[in-house]
């Protein structure tokens, strides 16, 4: 990123602003759906923050005074930038073998057990160096920018032993260097069972809790402490002992949790207080209830459903009704959801779990910014938060999930600086404007 700060920026004439104002606090029930919209809206910028929010008009002045290049972004809609809170980022060529067998009737497991899957991935890490690990992941983080995601979370799980976690973690502290998005590095300590473990898993948990994680805070190289606690990957016996020892060290907890099968990860989500609980395919009614009352957010991932190819999707209604904390992610990776685009998972939220528009928004903003422990400067559109935000090519809010699978976004916005503008696009700049 560019070491001077920003200048002043005027995005102004917006169809729809969408402030997502209030409280940094999660939305829960009615509030998911509350947008705080702005009929021909404007956002005034200066430096890395927002300065002001109001109708374009009220604006004018401010905007004069400071000489702030003014976007106008007539017949669209400014919206916060989405936060992408889970994400296996950074990883090695791609599974597109284990793609094709599940299209000729190979299960996840299956895939797994002939040698694909995760240790596979962990195979091409171990044979990557750091810089090309870097550079594929620069040229995912530009896709990322051009559909609208400024902030998004970093798993590491790809190594399966301390040398290759720590390699990923190294590709994620310069990607953090490097990149004009901000990155929250993770810690998924405990993805998958390293083959020569398979006899022996407590040695590899005694890998992990005296050598890696132990390494990896004394470096303050993550944020966050993960675990996959499913058949076929970790114990809730396992993981808890992971996430506590992570937290000793000032990690805090996040969880794949009920993903293949019910585990009681969720259970294990609220009792060690993790800031989110991921996937959830597999809830119970005494699992949504519990989410309900606690702070956990059920973090819902429905690119992964999509390209596994199943029929089931997690209960998104269910917990939204129940008054559970819901946002979504991407969980972009190269086995089972290689996607970055945010606007299409609005689309699947709607299509295959029934959120409004709205309420997908909500959960991929300003929720997915509380997970993260961030909505306190992102994730919504009010004076004093970091300026980060998107234009999109549409005049209604609705229209972005509407037309699926497209990119509607002309314009990403992050810390004040314009990161990425589509060339030709309906929003014009100008060094002046009038009222």
């Amino acid at each position: 990123m560019q070491p001077t700060s920003p200048g002043a920026l005027f995005f102004r004439n917006a169809e729809q602003l969408l402030t997502l104002a209030g409280p940094p606090v999660p939305r829960r029930k009615e509030a998911l759906a509350e947008l705080g919209i702005i009929r021909k809206g404007g956002v005034l910028t200066q430096g890395l923050k927002i300065l002001r929010v109001g109708r374009t008009g009220e604006l004018d002045a401010e905007a004069r005074r400071l000489k702030a290049e003014a976007i106008d972004c007539r017949g669209s809609v400014v919206m916060p930038s989405f936060v992408d809170s889970h994400t296996h980022l950074v990883f090695a060529g791609s599974r597109v073998k284990d793609y094709e067998q599940r299209l000729r009737g190979r299960t996840y497991e299956e895939i797994a057990g002939a040698g694909g899957g995760i240790r596979c991935s962990a195979q091409k890490v171990r044979e990557a160096s750091v810089q090309a690990l870097v550079v594929q992941a620069q040229r995912f983080l530009k896709d990322f920018a051009a559909y609208g995601t400024t902030t998004l979370e970093v798993k590491t799980g790809y190594g399966l032993d301390v040398p290759q976690e720590l390699k990923i973690l190294e590709a994620v502290r310069r990607l953090r260097k490097t990149s004009a998005l901000e990155l929250v590095p993770t810690l998924l300590a405990a993805h998958a069972l390293p083959a020569k473990y398979e006899r022996n898993p407590t040695a590899y948990l005694d890998l992990v809790t005296k050598r890696l994680i132990p390494t990896v805070a004394r470096k303050r190289l993550a944020e966050f402490i993960d675990a996959f606690c499913d058949r076929g990957a970790f114990s809730v016996e396992q993981c808890g002992l992971i996430l506590t020892i992570g937290q000793r060290h000032g990690l805090a907890a996040r969880i794949h949790a009920e993903q293949l099968s019910h585990t009681g990860a969720t259970k294990l989500a609220i009792l060690v207080g993790a800031a989110s609980a991921d996937h959830l395919d597999y809830l119970n009614d005494a699992d949504i209830l519990a989410l309900a009352r606690s702070n956990v957010v059920a973090t819902l991932l429905p690119g992964s459903n999509f390209h596994l190819g199943l029929r089931s999707y997690p209960p998104a209604r269910r917990l939204i009704e129940a008054g559970a904390v819901v946002a979504l992610a991407t969980d972009f990776n190269p086995g089972t959801s290689p996607t970055l685009n945010m606007q299409f998972i609005l689309s699947l939220a709607g299509s295959a779990m029934r959120l409004t528009p709205a309420e997908a928004i909500s959960a991929a903003t300003i929720n997915a910014a509380y997970t993260l422990r961030r909505a306190d400067r992102l994730g919504s559109l009010e004076p004093g938060k970091q300026a980060d935000l998107i234009v999109m090519n549409v005049s209604d809010y609705r229209e972005i999930p509407y037309y699926f699978a497209v990119n509607h976004c002309v314009m990403t916005v992050k810390r004040g600086r314009i990161i990425y503008s589509r060339e030709h696009s309906v929003v014009s700049h100008s060094p002046s404007f009038r009222g």
